[in-house]
Protein backbone atom coordinates (compact mmCIF):
# COMPACT_ATOMS: atom_id res chain seq x y z
CA UNK A 1 0.00 0.00 0.00
CA UNK A 2 2.98 2.31 0.81
CA UNK A 3 4.45 2.03 -2.66
CA UNK A 4 0.82 3.15 -4.16
CA UNK A 5 1.27 6.68 -5.23
CA UNK A 6 -2.13 7.66 -5.00
CA UNK A 7 -2.46 6.78 -1.66
CA UNK A 8 0.65 9.34 -0.75
CA UNK A 9 -1.02 12.02 -2.61
CA UNK A 10 -4.80 11.38 -1.31
CA UNK A 11 -2.75 11.62 2.69
CA UNK A 12 -0.89 14.60 1.56
CA UNK A 13 -4.05 16.50 0.29
CA UNK A 14 -6.17 15.71 3.48
CA UNK A 15 -3.30 16.55 5.43
CA UNK A 16 -3.07 20.21 3.95
CA UNK A 17 -6.70 20.45 3.49
CA UNK A 18 -6.99 19.48 6.98
CA UNK A 19 -4.90 22.13 8.58
CA UNK A 20 -6.61 25.00 6.09
CA UNK A 21 -10.18 23.47 7.40
CA UNK A 22 -9.33 24.21 11.18
CA UNK A 23 -7.68 27.33 10.61
CA UNK A 24 -11.02 28.16 9.06
CA UNK A 25 -12.96 26.67 11.84
CA UNK A 26 -10.97 28.39 14.65
CA UNK A 27 -11.30 31.64 12.83
CA UNK A 28 -14.96 31.01 12.84
CA UNK A 29 -15.21 30.44 16.21
CA UNK A 30 -13.34 33.68 16.92
CA UNK A 31 -15.29 35.19 14.75
CA UNK A 32 -18.73 34.28 16.24
CA UNK A 33 -17.49 35.11 19.65
CA UNK A 34 -16.67 38.40 18.86
CA UNK A 35 -20.13 39.14 16.76
CA UNK A 36 -22.79 36.88 18.21
CA UNK A 37 -23.73 36.30 22.22
CA UNK A 38 -26.07 33.80 21.56
CA UNK A 39 -25.18 30.07 21.61
CA UNK A 40 -28.42 29.12 19.85
CA UNK A 41 -27.84 31.83 17.26
CA UNK A 42 -23.86 30.26 16.80
CA UNK A 43 -25.89 26.97 15.94
CA UNK A 44 -28.13 28.55 13.58
CA UNK A 45 -25.47 30.20 11.78
CA UNK A 46 -23.71 27.01 11.81
CA UNK A 47 -26.65 25.00 11.05
CA UNK A 48 -27.09 27.50 7.56
CA UNK A 49 -24.01 26.45 6.11
CA UNK A 50 -25.47 22.60 6.87
CA UNK A 51 -28.53 22.99 4.68
CA UNK A 52 -26.33 23.25 1.22
CA UNK A 53 -25.24 19.77 1.71
CA UNK A 54 -28.35 18.55 2.31
CA UNK A 55 -29.89 20.06 -0.80
CA UNK A 56 -27.61 18.87 -3.51
CA UNK A 57 -26.93 15.95 -1.20
CA UNK A 58 -28.93 13.30 -4.37
CA UNK A 59 -27.37 15.57 -7.50
CA UNK A 60 -23.86 15.29 -6.00
CA UNK A 61 -24.24 11.19 -5.56
CA UNK A 62 -25.43 11.08 -9.11
CA UNK A 63 -23.28 12.60 -10.61
CA UNK A 64 -20.13 10.62 -8.70
CA UNK A 65 -21.88 7.53 -10.10
CA UNK A 66 -22.10 8.85 -13.66
CA UNK A 67 -19.10 11.06 -14.00
CA UNK A 68 -15.18 11.26 -13.01
CA UNK A 69 -14.57 10.86 -9.06
CA UNK A 70 -10.94 12.51 -9.43
CA UNK A 71 -13.06 15.28 -11.78
CA UNK A 72 -15.70 16.00 -9.07
CA UNK A 73 -12.98 16.31 -6.34
CA UNK A 74 -11.05 18.36 -7.91
CA UNK A 75 -13.36 21.07 -8.99
CA UNK A 76 -15.57 21.38 -5.48
CA UNK A 77 -11.78 21.62 -3.70
CA UNK A 78 -11.44 24.71 -6.22
CA UNK A 79 -14.93 25.87 -5.06
CA UNK A 80 -13.56 25.39 -1.42
CA UNK A 81 -10.62 27.29 -1.89
CA UNK A 82 -12.72 30.68 -3.58
CA UNK A 83 -15.27 30.57 -0.78
CA UNK A 84 -12.78 31.39 1.53
CA UNK A 85 -13.67 35.03 -0.16
CA UNK A 86 -16.54 35.33 0.84
CA UNK A 87 -14.69 35.29 4.52
CA UNK A 88 -12.72 38.01 4.10
CA UNK A 89 -15.49 40.63 2.87
CA UNK A 90 -17.03 39.21 6.27
CA UNK A 91 -14.25 40.52 8.19
CA UNK A 92 -13.94 43.70 6.25
CA UNK A 93 -17.81 44.50 6.60
CA UNK A 94 -18.70 42.82 10.25
CA UNK A 95 -21.25 40.90 8.67
CA UNK A 96 -22.98 37.52 10.20
CA UNK A 97 -24.89 37.74 6.59
CA UNK A 98 -21.45 36.87 4.88
CA UNK A 99 -19.87 34.43 6.99
CA UNK A 100 -23.06 32.27 6.38
CA UNK A 101 -22.38 32.21 2.36
CA UNK A 102 -19.15 31.21 2.87
CA UNK A 103 -20.46 29.02 5.36
CA UNK A 104 -23.20 27.70 2.44
CA UNK A 105 -20.22 27.42 -0.72
CA UNK A 106 -18.21 25.60 1.70
CA UNK A 107 -20.43 22.63 2.99
CA UNK A 108 -21.79 23.11 -0.65
CA UNK A 109 -18.46 21.55 -2.03
CA UNK A 110 -18.10 19.22 0.85
CA UNK A 111 -21.81 17.33 -0.03
CA UNK A 112 -19.56 16.64 -3.33
CA UNK A 113 -15.88 16.19 -2.45
CA UNK A 114 -16.41 13.59 0.26
CA UNK A 115 -18.97 11.11 -1.03
CA UNK A 116 -16.62 10.92 -4.19
CA UNK A 117 -13.40 10.56 -1.85
CA UNK A 118 -14.88 7.64 -0.03
CA UNK A 119 -15.74 5.92 -3.45
CA UNK A 120 -11.91 6.58 -5.03
CA UNK A 121 -10.33 4.91 -1.81
CA UNK A 122 -11.83 1.86 -2.59
CA UNK A 123 -10.61 1.96 -6.54
CA UNK A 124 -6.99 2.61 -5.62
CA UNK A 125 -5.95 -0.04 -2.80
CA UNK A 126 -6.99 -3.93 -2.28
CA UNK A 127 -9.80 -4.78 0.00
CA UNK A 128 -7.87 -6.23 2.40
CA UNK A 129 -6.10 -2.87 3.01
CA UNK A 130 -9.50 -0.89 3.15
CA UNK A 131 -9.34 -0.93 7.37
CA UNK A 132 -5.43 0.26 7.44
CA UNK A 133 -5.97 3.04 4.51
CA UNK A 134 -9.13 3.97 6.39
CA UNK A 135 -7.49 4.22 9.98
CA UNK A 136 -4.48 5.79 8.77
CA UNK A 137 -6.81 8.73 6.28
CA UNK A 138 -8.51 9.42 9.77
CA UNK A 139 -5.52 9.57 11.85
CA UNK A 140 -4.09 12.18 9.05
CA UNK A 141 -7.11 14.20 8.87
CA UNK A 142 -6.69 14.00 12.48
CA UNK A 143 -2.76 15.03 12.82
CA UNK A 144 -3.73 17.68 10.46
CA UNK A 145 -6.62 19.28 12.88
CA UNK A 146 -4.84 19.00 16.26
CA UNK A 147 -1.71 20.66 14.44
CA UNK A 148 -4.41 23.05 12.82
CA UNK A 149 -5.78 24.07 15.73
CA UNK A 150 -2.73 24.57 17.72
CA UNK A 151 -1.25 26.83 14.50
CA UNK A 152 -4.69 28.58 14.87
CA UNK A 153 -4.36 29.42 18.26
CA UNK A 154 -0.79 30.66 17.72
CA UNK A 155 -1.68 32.92 15.04
CA UNK A 156 -4.46 34.71 16.55
CA UNK A 157 -2.31 36.01 18.83
CA UNK A 158 0.31 37.18 16.15
CA UNK A 159 -1.46 38.45 12.88
CA UNK A 160 -4.98 39.24 11.92
CA UNK A 161 -8.50 36.88 11.32
CA UNK A 162 -7.94 37.87 7.41
CA UNK A 163 -4.42 36.33 7.17
CA UNK A 164 -5.31 33.65 9.28
CA UNK A 165 -8.64 32.64 6.52
CA UNK A 166 -5.60 33.32 4.13
CA UNK A 167 -3.44 30.90 5.20
CA UNK A 168 -6.56 28.60 4.82
CA UNK A 169 -7.48 30.01 0.99
CA UNK A 170 -3.86 28.51 0.16
CA UNK A 171 -4.39 25.29 1.88
CA UNK A 172 -7.39 24.42 -0.32
CA UNK A 173 -5.42 25.82 -3.29
CA UNK A 174 -2.84 23.00 -2.58
CA UNK A 175 -5.33 20.44 -2.35
CA UNK A 176 -6.51 21.11 -5.52
CA UNK A 177 -3.42 20.65 -7.22
CA UNK A 178 -2.76 17.15 -4.81
CA UNK A 179 -5.81 16.47 -6.60
CA UNK A 180 -4.47 16.43 -10.40
CA UNK A 181 -1.73 14.31 -9.70
CA UNK A 182 -4.53 11.73 -8.98
CA UNK A 183 -4.72 8.19 -11.59
CA UNK A 184 -7.57 6.40 -10.24
CA UNK A 185 -8.77 3.44 -13.00
CA UNK A 186 -12.63 3.70 -13.06
CA UNK A 187 -13.10 1.17 -15.79
CA UNK A 188 -13.27 -1.00 -12.64
CA UNK A 189 -17.03 0.48 -12.08
CA UNK A 190 -18.54 -0.46 -15.20
CA UNK A 191 -21.83 0.21 -14.58
CA UNK A 192 -21.35 3.52 -13.02
CA UNK A 193 -22.32 5.48 -16.90
CA UNK A 194 -25.28 3.59 -16.69
CA UNK A 195 -26.78 5.57 -13.98
CA UNK A 196 -30.43 6.74 -15.33
CA UNK A 197 -29.90 10.01 -15.43
CA UNK A 198 -33.30 11.04 -14.81
CA UNK A 199 -32.72 9.50 -11.61
CA UNK A 200 -33.55 11.21 -7.99
CA UNK A 201 -30.51 9.81 -6.97
CA UNK A 202 -31.40 7.82 -3.81
CA UNK A 203 -34.13 5.97 -4.57
CA UNK A 204 -32.29 3.06 -6.37
CA UNK A 205 -29.90 2.99 -3.10
CA UNK A 206 -32.71 2.76 -0.54
CA UNK A 207 -33.74 -1.15 -1.20
CA UNK A 208 -29.67 -2.28 -1.30
CA UNK A 209 -29.27 -0.93 2.22
CA UNK A 210 -32.88 -2.59 3.00
CA UNK A 211 -31.48 -6.23 1.82
CA UNK A 212 -28.42 -6.17 3.16
CA UNK A 213 -28.75 -6.29 7.27
CA UNK A 214 -25.14 -4.94 8.03
CA UNK A 215 -25.52 -1.95 6.12
CA UNK A 216 -28.37 -1.06 7.39
CA UNK A 217 -27.70 -1.62 11.09
CA UNK A 218 -23.94 0.14 10.74
CA UNK A 219 -25.73 3.15 9.16
CA UNK A 220 -28.08 3.37 11.64
CA UNK A 221 -25.33 3.18 14.62
CA UNK A 222 -23.16 5.93 13.29
CA UNK A 223 -26.00 8.24 14.73
CA UNK A 224 -25.05 8.06 18.03
CA UNK A 225 -21.76 9.50 17.96
CA UNK A 226 -23.02 12.72 16.21
CA UNK A 227 -25.00 13.32 19.04
CA UNK A 228 -21.55 14.12 20.32
CA UNK A 229 -20.41 15.41 17.66
CA UNK A 230 -23.15 17.70 16.41
CA UNK A 231 -22.22 19.74 19.64
CA UNK A 232 -18.76 19.89 19.82
CA UNK A 233 -17.95 23.20 18.94
CA UNK A 234 -20.21 24.61 21.07
CA UNK A 235 -19.46 22.36 23.97
CA UNK A 236 -15.78 23.57 24.12
CA UNK A 237 -17.22 26.96 23.85
CA UNK A 238 -18.96 26.41 27.01
CA UNK A 239 -16.47 24.60 29.08
CA UNK A 240 -14.50 27.39 28.36
CA UNK A 241 -16.76 29.69 29.57
CA UNK A 242 -17.43 27.62 32.57
CA UNK A 243 -13.39 26.97 33.85
CA UNK A 244 -13.38 30.86 33.06
CA UNK A 245 -9.25 29.49 30.65
CA UNK A 246 -9.07 30.28 27.21
CA UNK A 247 -6.14 28.08 27.43
CA UNK A 248 -8.98 24.65 27.35
CA UNK A 249 -10.27 24.88 23.97
CA UNK A 250 -6.53 23.65 22.96
CA UNK A 251 -6.14 21.35 25.62
CA UNK A 252 -9.31 19.68 24.72
CA UNK A 253 -8.72 19.26 20.76
CA UNK A 254 -5.11 18.14 21.42
CA UNK A 255 -6.39 15.12 23.61
CA UNK A 256 -9.49 14.49 21.87
CA UNK A 257 -7.20 14.34 18.63
CA UNK A 258 -4.27 12.52 19.98
CA UNK A 259 -6.84 9.81 21.82
CA UNK A 260 -8.84 9.25 18.09
CA UNK A 261 -5.41 8.60 16.75
CA UNK A 262 -4.95 5.82 18.85
CA UNK A 263 -7.98 4.77 18.30
CA UNK A 264 -7.54 4.63 14.57
CA UNK A 265 -3.65 3.36 14.44
CA UNK A 266 -4.86 -0.05 16.97
CA UNK A 267 -8.55 -0.75 15.09
CA UNK A 268 -6.61 -2.81 12.46
CA UNK A 269 -5.67 -5.23 15.41
CA UNK A 270 -8.79 -4.50 17.13
CA UNK A 271 -10.43 -5.69 14.36
CA UNK A 272 -8.76 -8.90 14.23
CA UNK A 273 -9.48 -9.99 17.83
CA UNK A 274 -12.93 -8.63 17.75
CA UNK A 275 -16.07 -9.01 15.41
CA UNK A 276 -17.26 -5.58 13.80
CA UNK A 277 -20.42 -5.56 15.83
CA UNK A 278 -18.70 -5.68 19.18
CA UNK A 279 -16.74 -2.57 18.35
CA UNK A 280 -19.47 -0.45 17.15
CA UNK A 281 -21.51 -1.59 20.19
CA UNK A 282 -18.86 -1.07 22.82
CA UNK A 283 -17.61 2.11 21.50
CA UNK A 284 -20.88 3.54 21.26
CA UNK A 285 -21.67 3.21 24.82
CA UNK A 286 -18.53 4.65 25.52
CA UNK A 287 -19.31 7.82 23.64
CA UNK A 288 -22.63 7.99 25.92
CA UNK A 289 -20.13 7.23 29.43
CA UNK A 290 -17.69 10.45 27.98
CA UNK A 291 -21.17 12.69 27.53
CA UNK A 292 -22.25 11.68 31.28
CA UNK A 293 -18.60 12.29 32.42
CA UNK A 294 -18.86 16.28 30.75
CA UNK A 295 -21.51 16.65 34.01
CA UNK A 296 -18.04 17.54 36.28
CA UNK A 297 -16.68 20.06 33.33
CA UNK A 298 -16.11 22.42 35.55
CA UNK A 299 -13.12 20.04 36.28
CA UNK A 300 -10.35 20.45 34.16
CA UNK A 301 -8.75 17.08 34.58
CA UNK A 302 -12.27 15.14 33.80
CA UNK A 303 -13.51 17.44 31.14
CA UNK A 304 -10.29 16.33 29.17
CA UNK A 305 -11.24 12.71 30.11
CA UNK A 306 -14.46 12.81 28.96
CA UNK A 307 -12.57 13.58 25.61
CA UNK A 308 -10.10 11.83 25.37
CA UNK A 309 -12.47 8.54 25.90
CA UNK A 310 -14.65 10.26 23.33
CA UNK A 311 -11.81 10.53 20.78
CA UNK A 312 -10.70 6.96 21.09
CA UNK A 313 -13.98 5.58 21.17
CA UNK A 314 -14.85 7.13 17.52
CA UNK A 315 -11.02 6.77 16.16
CA UNK A 316 -12.11 2.94 16.47
CA UNK A 317 -15.74 3.33 15.73
CA UNK A 318 -15.41 5.12 12.15
CA UNK A 319 -12.75 3.00 10.51
CA UNK A 320 -14.90 -0.06 10.92
CA UNK A 321 -18.08 1.58 9.74
CA UNK A 322 -16.43 3.46 6.94
CA UNK A 323 -15.13 0.06 5.66
CA UNK A 324 -17.95 -1.85 6.40
CA UNK A 325 -19.66 0.31 3.98
CA UNK A 326 -16.98 0.43 1.14
CA UNK A 327 -16.48 -3.46 1.02
CA UNK A 328 -20.40 -4.41 1.39
CA UNK A 329 -21.84 -1.98 -0.62
CA UNK A 330 -21.84 -2.44 -4.73
CA UNK A 331 -19.18 0.31 -5.68
CA UNK A 332 -21.53 0.84 -8.85
CA UNK A 333 -23.54 2.69 -5.86
CA UNK A 334 -21.03 3.90 -3.61
CA UNK A 335 -21.18 7.46 -5.23
CA UNK A 336 -24.92 7.66 -4.52
CA UNK A 337 -24.89 5.95 -1.09
CA UNK A 338 -21.56 8.41 0.60
CA UNK A 339 -23.77 11.11 -0.50
CA UNK A 340 -26.62 9.99 1.19
CA UNK A 341 -24.37 9.12 4.14
CA UNK A 342 -23.32 12.47 4.03
CA UNK A 343 -26.96 14.31 3.59
CA UNK A 344 -27.87 11.90 5.87
CA UNK A 345 -25.18 12.98 8.57
CA UNK A 346 -25.66 16.53 7.60
CA UNK A 347 -29.47 16.61 8.47
CA UNK A 348 -28.71 14.68 12.06
CA UNK A 349 -25.61 17.29 12.49
CA UNK A 350 -27.79 20.59 11.93
CA UNK A 351 -30.33 19.38 13.99
CA UNK A 352 -28.13 18.19 16.58
CA UNK A 353 -26.40 21.46 16.88
CA UNK A 354 -29.87 23.31 16.92
CA UNK A 355 -30.73 21.09 19.71
CA UNK A 356 -27.33 21.48 21.54
CA UNK A 357 -27.85 25.43 21.29
CA UNK A 358 -30.95 25.79 22.67
CA UNK A 359 -30.03 23.18 25.92
CA UNK A 360 -26.85 25.37 26.26
CA UNK A 361 -29.31 28.49 26.62
CA UNK A 362 -32.15 26.57 28.53
CA UNK A 363 -30.69 23.96 30.86
CA UNK A 364 -27.03 24.33 30.78
CA UNK A 365 -24.32 22.13 29.91
CA UNK A 366 -24.14 20.30 32.61
CA UNK A 367 -27.73 19.06 32.59
CA UNK A 368 -27.79 18.89 28.88
CA UNK A 369 -25.16 16.36 28.38
CA UNK A 370 -26.39 13.69 31.01
CA UNK A 371 -29.78 13.90 29.01
CA UNK A 372 -27.50 13.05 25.83
CA UNK A 373 -25.41 10.51 27.43
CA UNK A 374 -28.14 9.00 28.91
CA UNK A 375 -30.12 8.85 25.08
CA UNK A 376 -26.89 7.63 23.79
CA UNK A 377 -26.73 4.78 26.40
CA UNK A 378 -30.49 3.45 25.46
CA UNK A 379 -30.11 3.59 21.90
CA UNK A 380 -26.94 2.14 21.84
CA UNK A 381 -28.95 -0.95 24.50
CA UNK A 382 -32.20 -0.83 21.85
CA UNK A 383 -30.22 -1.33 18.53
CA UNK A 384 -28.49 -4.19 20.46
CA UNK A 385 -31.70 -5.70 21.07
CA UNK A 386 -32.84 -5.50 17.27
CA UNK A 387 -29.44 -7.01 16.12
CA UNK A 388 -30.15 -9.64 18.25
CA UNK A 389 -33.64 -10.43 16.97
CA UNK A 390 -32.05 -10.38 13.70
CA UNK A 391 -28.90 -12.19 14.15
CA UNK A 392 -29.68 -15.18 12.00
CA UNK A 393 -29.90 -12.36 9.12
CA UNK A 394 -26.81 -10.89 9.94
CA UNK A 395 -25.15 -14.19 9.88
CA UNK A 396 -26.36 -15.36 7.01
CA UNK A 397 -25.15 -12.05 5.23
CA UNK A 398 -21.91 -12.54 6.70
CA UNK A 399 -21.49 -16.44 5.34
CA UNK A 400 -22.35 -15.68 1.73
CA UNK A 401 -20.16 -13.04 2.03
CA UNK A 402 -17.44 -14.64 2.78
CA UNK A 403 -18.05 -17.76 0.79
CA UNK A 404 -18.74 -15.51 -2.82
Amino acid sequence: MWKNRNVWIILTGEFVAGLGLWLGIIGNLEFMQEKVPSDFVKALILAGGLLAGVAIGPLAGRLTDQGSKKKIMLISSVVRALSVLFMFVAIETGSVLWMVVFLVFLQGSAAFYFPALQAAIPLIVKERELLALNGIHMNVSTLSRVIGTAIAGILLTLISLRDVYALSLVAYFLLAVATWFLKIDETAVPSAKKVDKSSGGFKDVFPIIKSIPVIFMTLVMTLIPLLFIGGFNLLVINISELQDSTAIKGWIYTAEGIAFMAGAFLIKRIGEKFSVFSILFTFSFLIGVAQLMLYFADIPAVSIAAFVLFGFSVGCFFPTAVTIFQTRMPKDYHGRFFSFRNMLDRIVFQIVLLVTGFFLDLIGLQLMVVLFGISSILMTGAFLVYTRKHELHIEKEEAERLSS
